[in-house]
């Protein structure tokens, strides 16, 4: 667009472009969502990576192929890597599947019958405990081996104290001893080690239930799903007394109770104080995934027991790292525990924790930055005649609850999600910022969240109901907020006007 500081990125490029490491991809058209949805070949032809959970990074393809032809397995069988022998161990035990050829890798390598349900399993399985390789693993592995002719050029801090800087960054952070953190190899990684942690303690007690409080992530709900038999689900994060009632009769079964402040993608509020005392009364631990939050915009500390977070998102602020962190908070009686959680957590790479090292440095900073952005971009929705609904942390909704914990007035979280008065392809196609799934990114990035996140209940009369009956417009636009001129955000918004 002529004189216009946002362009469009052409469809399948990486987000941030050029970058291999990329976790996001350039979705500019919906019909490029669909069509990636519905997996249509031309659109596929184009998109050849995308989040690293759900599309096999092109590294991990060629490495699968290359262990295929040195070990000289057969055509009738798929070969996954994984980060570690830890997780082939998991999964062989989990899908009774036996290496019929002893693979020797400084990685996880099992081998599943082609085109069999088990084979889905195990990728699905892969997908919700993000098991996933490293891309720079993958990387490291195929440049010695000659397959790859560059390595890709970043800046990193020092091997020797990366590690320590971001476990420090967290512990500050967090205001928890180094001691209480674990790094994990994706977000969900990290929720899967405190699942699986949680009831393994809470098994003994006779507690077997798990809650999710709010509308969740989808793939923490599954992870809940694998690992616990009993789990109650209260959607509207705003009723307590729904919860309360229940916990009358259940209370003392509970094992946890998992939460996000605020919810993906409407920004809802618990009353956390509230839930607190609940948590308090019957002897329930609460585990809060803070990425939207972060640590600098919300003070948790009085209330969780646990903190789980993407650090994928506004702590790497680039989308080129996929890692988690499980924190927790000493506090709490829990945080003596720490071989019950961390012992289920995936090692990872080195390489990925001297990158993260270099951007976490700008953590605190790029959270400021992006809640002023995020505040000014607000006040412009408020005045345009297109927006239908703004969801955002301070709405008329969550606004009481949210500043029980917020830091100060420069706390806002950098997510805005909003319903539009217009066609909703008409104004997703017209807009020139990035666009594809992620957020906690320093480039302002939309998502079109239930098209990608929930596609297969925009497409039936029940699952459009469902949708309705949680609150969740199918034409809902989340707005990762970045840390450009604020004017230049907001000029880029008056061209659906």
């Amino acid at each position: 667009m002529n004189g216009s500081f946002f362009k469009e990125i052409p469809t399948g490029e990486t987000l941030p472009p050029n970058n291999i490491h990329a976790v996001s991809v350039s979705m500019p058209k919906l019909e490029d969502v669909i069509g990636y949805e519905e997996q249509n070949p031309k659109t596929l032809e184009k998109i050849k990576s995308a989040y690293p959970r759900f599309v096999l990074h092109p590294y991990l393809k060629i490495l699968a192929n290359y262990i295929k032809e040195k070990y000289h397995v057969c055509d009738n069988y798929e070969v996954v890597v994984l980060s570690s022998q830890k997780a082939v161990k998991l999964l062989s035990d989990k899908y009774y599947i036996n290496n019929k050829i002893e693979i020797d890798e400084p990685f996880g390598v099992i081998l599943v019958q082609k085109k069999t349900s088990q084979l889905q399993k195990v990728l699905t399985y892969i997908q919700h405990s993000g098991c996933n390789l490293s891309s720079r693993f993958a990387e490291d592995y195929l440049y010695k081996a000659g397959l790859i002719k560059n390595l890709f050029k970043e800046k990193v801090e020092n091997k020797k104290t990366a590690k320590n800087t971001v476990i420090e960054t967290l512990a500050k952070a967090y205001k928890q001893p180094k001691k209480n953190i674990c790094l994990t190899p994706s977000g969900m990684n990290a929720i899967y080690s405190v699942v699986r942690g949680l009831n393994s303690i809470q098994s003994h007690n006779g507690r077997d239930i798990l809650i999710q409080f709010g509308w969740l992530y989808l793939d923490t709900m599954n992870i809940v799903n694998h690992h616990f038999q009993r789990q109650k689900i209260f959607p509207d994060i705003k009723n307590l007394d729904l919860l309360e009632e229940y916990l009358k009769i259940n209370g003392f079964k509970v094992t946890a109770i998992i939460t996000e402040i605020p919810t993906n993608p409407l920004l809802k509020c618990a009353n956390i104080k509230a839930l607190r005392k609940l948590c308090d009364k019957y002897n329930i631990p609460l585990v809060v995934d803070s990425t939207f939050a972060t640590p600098y915009n919300l003070d948790l500390t009085s209330y969780a027991d646990i903190f789980v977070e993407s650090l994928t998102k506004f702590a790497c602020g680039n989308a080129d790292i996929l890692m988690g962190a499980v924190i927790l908070n000493k506090k709490h009686r829990l945080s003596h525990m720490t071989e019950e959680f961390f012992r289920h957590c995936e090692p990872v790479f080195i390489k990925d924790i001297q990158r993260l090292a270099f951007e976490i440095k700008n953590y605190e900073k790029r959270v400021k930055k992006i809640s002023k952005n995020t505040k000014a971009l607000v006040e412009y929705f408020k005045t345009c005649s297109y927006i239908d609904k703004i969801y955002y942390c301070l709405d008329k909704q969550n606004k009481e609850n949210y500043l029980q914990t917020m830091i100060d007035e420069n706390s806002f979280v950098g997510i805005i999600s909003v319903t539009f008065k217009k066609p909703f392809e008409e104004v997703y196609d017209k807009l020139n910022f990035a666009k594809g799934p992620s957020l906690g990114t320093e480039f302002t990035l939309l998502m079109p969240y239930t098209y990608l996140a929930h596609y297969d209940l925009t497409k039936t009369k029940k699952g459009k109901e469902f949708l309705k009956q949680i609150d969740l417009p199918i034409d809902l636009l989340r707005i990762s907020v970045g840390i450009e001129p604020i004017e230049e955000i907001i000029k880029e918004f008056e061209k659906i006007s």
